[in-house]
């Protein structure tokens, strides 16, 4: 038997997924192309840190995480992040109402 190299003890799709479809989130990090993203070389950044995209998509990976589909605003490009790579962006208008009684 061989055993699989994981980035973590953690399965997240046991849980239903942290972000949906149309969900704003930011890069928490730089991502470089593995070679993957066609039409670019390997090395050639995706993505930067701080970056705003929105979901577009949802799949699972190693029966593991969920892998999200983001639309990145400024590039036009599409890539696929996990969890732990995004933050969600929060709304300006929550941030105004915060503190405000109705």
């Amino acid at each position: 038997m061989t055993n699989i190299s994981r980035d973590s003890d953690i399965v997240e799709i046991n849980d239903a997924p942290f972000f949906y479809y149309g969900d704003k989130v930011r890069a928490r990090r730089t991502i470089k192309n593995d070679g993957t993203f066609p039409g670019m070389d390997i090395g050639d950044i995706l993505c930067r840190k701080g970056e705003e995209g929105v979901v577009v998509s949802i799949g699972t990976f190693l029966q593991q995480f969920y892998i999200y589909g983001i639309e990145f605003i400024e590039t036009g490009h599409r890539v696929g992040m996990k969890l732990k790579e995004l933050e969600p962006v929060e709304e300006p208008e929550d941030i105004a109402l915060e503190g405000v009684s109705a």
